[in-house]
């Protein structure tokens, strides 16, 4: 056979065609090599005598960045396994044959990926982006200086390491003699020599990618101050998660860092998401990156806890792989700057964060709290660099890349700061620690992670090693946390219920379920309500495709038991659970006594509905589902209506009926029960470029926006929802738009190219308005959206000039200032009732925003090329 095409894992795919010296990975999700690795897919062998590793020389990227709720493209360490583990850029190696790595796909995702592998390499790329984070202008130069030596010398484009295929609507040929082609949205057909091979890489419904190491399960038991060991590999590592940590403190969940399937971590610890506090975030790298989107999906912005500095490399990474505006940060995470080199006070416990030498921009932290006759402490140095390797940059020269003597000494002297607890990244080579630096540590304890290997009998003598889920305890905590957490979600539950009412609940047994444990079937009646005080727990319709899971202070059976009807779903223990044991009768006696039983069923009715949709499947925090609901209302629609105006600046969820949902002639889809739309107005804040007919008598619940546009989980899905929405659209169920953005209009600026193509999205919204003769209110909508983005864009570029002192800078604005003044004169024409006809408007179009594209914006963009920003 020429194709050979082996299936990995979900999500997974291997296509080989020896003869063309081909292999392909199909689908990148986090860990992919790691699958490779056990696969037997990448292996270790000799080439001319030089020790290295096999594996793929191409990826396949998914036509869509997120699939159920994760990432389907992070290509960071599948290429850096290629140039550096097999080879291909080290100098003077074997396997540098002036081939590079090949990244296949759709051009926004290849594009994507190329932008986010480069802020992965390199972090902060230039001074003045240094200088932005509070930093002063002669420390972001010594950063600089460390920041090329890391990089020998030069920030490379990654094109100069990567090339790139991109696949359109037609047959691409991607090696010798091999060719692909995209047979619809996301399944691929390779052909060489008259043979084929299809690959889909969708991830069927329900389903998560895979994660390649068994964790087991393992009981969390709070205490006053404590480090879960909840990771000691790296990056390589089949084994065992990456090096990460999570401190307990007063009750408080603190994250250090986020790797690759949290989600899986945090449920084998007994751990849910919504029980996290915040995280302490080291660096940019995927392996403590990857598992942000963990996070992102929880019921409340999580706190973010890091230095400006390297939030901002964090916000820029995130922003190239979504394809979004840095400052979407902030919708997802409640940030809180942390301070360099002073101990800075979060709820009580002490954190100092402390610059560590990295390619990229990283802080390593320390932590304290008072105890006794003095302080508790725990270090976290992940990543860091050896002393040995660092010794090596040291140069005289302050105009050469590397550091001074004095610098280096800095660094010495902050690895060897004693605590009681010091876990430390031994991981070797150009950018990870030795542990030989820490022999003379007096830290009390010492633990060794951050590798993918056992430890050498020579670093047995100086640290040791955590089994994953194993805590050190640095105070016993005396209170039970559980009850007072039973406490306060009650309370959400049950507002107005009097105090002895609630103290007689929490006063019920608090038991244990298993991990994998069924406790309430469909069909089921359940005998008692159960409070849900941590864990994870799945709840399941298979016959409708429902999956999803509950969040800590959910109340499970209770409108099953307040109408002494059958549950709707199953629910399945998926950790450790730990739930309050409420009697029927008692739960039922104290809501009817305290007059809430019309409340808490209207609210249990509504919730059990919301909880049977995609968009409300995962658990919210009890108080934001209140809100939620007490904020929603019911809107009914005839037959033949077409939904606009304030309809579609809420979010609606159909209860009943069928609308159609339409791209000018093409009919994209009918929406039905449980669907939702309207959230391109009432989150997103774009205009809709689809209209939207009922077919039949419908009935739906509306909520506005601002209830929901806070919630990261549900503005996550909102955004993967849009995002394969589009991706429908430009595969070939839509009609093809008027303005259509391709590489000629890219400055290779990330963050004004998406500028770019939102604007053009929102013209193309204005043309299918006029194509579709949509009343003067849509028409208005859509207008005044382009004029307040371009003024947002506009302002976002000169500040761009600004901070690298452009030199055309003012020749720039005068330019801006006329097309603000074109397209307000423009708009008053319009809504004045002089209505241009299609062509019309492309016209206007193409001389107002493409011709200044093309022509002006070009010039800054090959001025900051230049400088190393893309």
């Amino acid at each position: 056979m020429g194709i050979h095409k082996i299936d990995v894992t979900r999500g997974i795919q291997w296509v080989e065609v020896p003869e063309a010296n081909l292999r392909v990975l199909c689908g990148c999700p986090a860990d992919a090599v790691k699958h490779l690795i056990k696969r037997g897919l990448i292996l270790p062998h000799e080439v001319k005598g030089v020790t290295c590793e096999t594996g793929p020389n191409a990826i396949l990227l998914s036509d869509v960045l997120i699939q159920n709720g994760e990432f389907a493209n992070l290509a960071e360490f599948p290429v850096l396994q290629m140039l550096y583990r097999q080879g291909l850029i080290l100098p003077g190696h074997p396997n540098n044959t002036g081939h590079k790595p090949v990244l296949i796909g759709s051009a926004d995702q290849v594009e994507s990926q190329m932008r986010y592998i480069y802020r992965g390499n390199y972090g902060l790329v230039s001074r003045e982006e240094i200088i932005q984070t509070g930093i002063t202008d002669e420390q972001a130069a010594d950063m600089m200086r460390l920041k090329l030596k890391f990089a020998f010398g030069r920030i490379h484009p990654t094109s100069d390491f990567i090339d790139a295929r991109v696949v359109g609507d037609g047959t691409v040929e991607i090696a010798d003699g091999v060719s692909l082609r995209r047979l619809r949205p996301n399944v691929f057909e390779f052909s060489y020599r008259g043979e084929t091979a299809t690959v889909d890489l969708n991830l069927p419904a329900g389903t998560t990618y895979e994660c390649a190491y068994p964790l087991g399960f393992r009981r969390f038991e709070p205490e006053y101050f404590a480090v879960i060991h909840s990771g000691e590999g790296d990056g390589w590592d089949v084994n065992r998660p990456c090096m990460s940590s999570i401190i307990t403190y007063q009750g408080n969940l603190y994250l250090i860092d986020a790797g690759p399937h949290l989600v899986n971590t945090m449920a084998a610890l007994g751990i849910g998401i919504d029980q996290v506090d915040g995280i302490f975030h080291t660096h940019a790298h995927d392996d403590h990156f990857a598992g942000l989107t963990a996070l992102m999906r929880a019921g409340r912005r999580i706190r973010y806890f890091a230095t400006p500095l390297v939030r901002a490399s964090v916000e820029k990474k995130l922003a190239a792989l979504l394809g979004a505006e840095e400052e979407r940060f902030t919708d997802f995470f409640d940030v809180h700057d942390l301070v360099f080199d002073i101990w800075n006070d979060v709820d009580g416990l002490e954190v100092m964060p402390v610059l560590s030498p990295h390619p990229v921009e990283t802080n390593i932290f320390a932590f304290r709290t008072l105890w006794g006759d003095g302080y508790r402490t725990y270090a976290h140095f992940a990543d860091i660099v050896s002393l040995n390797v660092l010794k090596g940059m040291v140069t005289a020269r302050h105009d050469a890349p590397g550091l001074d003597q004095q610098a280096f000494e800095r660094v010495r002297a902050a690895y060897l700061v004693p605590f009681d607890l010091k876990k430390i990244d031994i991981g070797g080579g150009l950018i990870h620690g030795d542990a030989n630096d820490f022999r003379e540590d007096a830290s009390t304890r010492i633990l060794l992670a951050h590798r993918a290997t056992d430890l050498t009998p020579e670093e047995k003598e100086i640290g040791s090693s955590a089994a994953f889920g194993t805590v050190d305890v640095l105070i016993e905590g005396q209170s039970e946390s559980l009850r007072r957490h039973a406490f306060t979600y009650l309370q959400a539950n049950l507002p107005g219920v009097s105090l002895h009412d609630l103290r007689m609940l929490v006063n019920h047994p608090i038991t244990e379920i298993n991990p994998g444990a069924i406790f309430l079937k469909e069909g089921e009646t359940p005998q008692e309500m159960l409070l849900l005080l941590s864990g994870r727990v799945e709840k399941i319709r298979t016959r409708d495709n429902l999956f999803g899971s509950l969040s800590a202070g959910s109340l499970i059976g209770d409108e099953a038991t307040l109408d002494n009807r059958p549950s709707r779903h199953t629910y399945r223990a998926s950790s450790f659970v730990r739930v309050l044991r409420l009697p029927v009768g008692l739960y039922t006696e104290v809501i009817r006594r305290n007059g809430l039983l019309d409340r808490v069923r209207r609210v249990a009715g509504m919730r059990t509905f919301l909880n049977a949709t995609s968009l409300f499947s995962e658990g919210l925090p009890v108080a934001v589902f209140g809100r939620i609901i007490d904020g929603a209302t019911e809107r009914r629609f005839q037959p033949g209506e077409i939904i606009g105006g304030k309809d579609i600046q809420v979010v609606n969820i159909i209860r009943s009926g069928l609308v159609e949902r339409a791209i000018g002639s093409k009919v994209l889809e009918v929406l039905k029960q449980r669907d939702f739309f309207g959230e391109e107005g009432a989150v997103l804040k774009v205009p809709s470029l689809f209209h939207l007919r009922v077919l039949e008598e419908t009935v739906v619940v509306q909520i506005p926006g601002e209830l929901l546009e806070d919630v990261p989980i549900l503005r996550w899905k909102i955004f993967e929802n849009h995002q394969q929405r589009a991706v429908r659209v430009v595969h070939g169920d839509g009609e093809t738009e008027a303005f259509v953005w391709n590489d000629t209009f890219s400055l290779h600026v990330s963050q004004m190219d998406g500028h770019h193509k939102r604007l053009f999205g929102i013209a193309n919204t204005i043309m299918e308005h006029l194509h579709n003769n949509a009343g003067r209110e849509a028409v208005s909508s859509a207008f005044d959206a382009l004029v307040d983005y371009t003024r947002y864009h506009f302002a976002a570029e000169e500040k761009l000039m600004v901070l690298y002192s452009y030199p055309g800078i003012d020749e720039h604005r005068e330019k801006h200032d006329e097309l603000i003044s074109q397209v307000l004169e423009y708009k008053d024409r319009v809504l004045g009732g002089d209505v241009p006809d299609i062509a019309g408007f492309q016209s206007f179009m193409e001389h107002w925003l493409v011709r200044h594209v093309l022509d002006e914006d070009r010039k800054y963009g090959a001025f900051l090329n230049d400088k190393g920003v893309y």
